[in-house]
């Protein structure tokens, strides 16, 4: 595990000072593992939205994925380290990780908000998720507490989408498409890198280097090991 990895405040239980109003984006999933277009997608949002920091939030147990072959939170959690180590405009955050269990982006996002009380939060997702978004648990307190900013993803394109099918609060889905965005569409997926990893496949500039020689060194994805240790 990396020696000098950024964290989010020590373990993300220290409120933090603010002089100014920053804003601070955070970037949820399960990073299983983390590649490369979770990383231009983080570059392009700090870019985009002038944000002071990106908040890297694995969690814990994802509510809407059946994951199988999940690697446990120690080794994604250090993999996140790895990708992001010596780059100042990313952190880790493990709140999720942390309080365990089934991991909601509301239950974040109060906490972040707590510990952020002078920032302004952008919550950043995915064109692809914004159908499911209905299914969030708290959405409209989630939509209270953060701004959504929606980049495009490869096959999830703006101008193809169906905003009738949204089932959101008309203003919730106002909000949402005023807040989309284009960025660099890197098609790119964990599960394609997990099922390169199995049939013994480079996994070469989809993941960063350090990533790549993490899962390799623990033997991830190949076998077992990487979800029984």
């Amino acid at each position: 595990m990396p020696r000098h990895s950024r964290m989010a405040t020590p373990g993300c239980y220290q409120k933090a000072s603010m002089k100014t109003k920053e804003r601070i984006g955070i970037l949820g999933g399960t990073f299983n593992p983390v590649h490369m277009g979770h990383m231009i997608l983080a570059q392009d949002a700090v870019e985009r939205l002038d944000l002071a920091k990106l908040l890297f939030v694995p969690c814990a147990t994802p509510p809407h994925k059946n994951c199988p072959d999940l690697a446990t939170t120690r080794h994604r959690v250090a993999m996140i380290e790895a990708a992001i180590e010596g780059d100042l405009r990313f952190e880790l955050c493990d709140l999720e990780v942390r309080r365990g269990g089934v991991s909601y982006a509301a239950d974040t996002a109060r906490e972040l908000a707590d510990l952020y009380p002078r920032a302004e939060l952008d919550f950043i997702i995915g064109s692809d998720t914004l159908p499911e978004l209905h299914l969030w648990k708290n959405v409209s307190e989630l939509f209270r507490l953060c701004e959504f900013k929606v980049f495009e993803r490869p096959g999830h394109l703006f101008q193809s989408l169906d905003k009738a099918k949204l089932e959101l609060a008309s203003r919730w889905k106002e909000k949402l498409l005023a807040n989309a965005m284009s960025c660099h569409l890197v098609d790119v997926s964990s599960s394609d890198i997990r099922y390169r990893v199995a049939e013994a496949l480079s996994m070469r500039y989809l993941v960063p280097p350090a990533v790549e020689m993490y899962i390799c060194e623990h033997g991830l994805y190949s076998t077992s090991k990487g979800r029984e240790h």
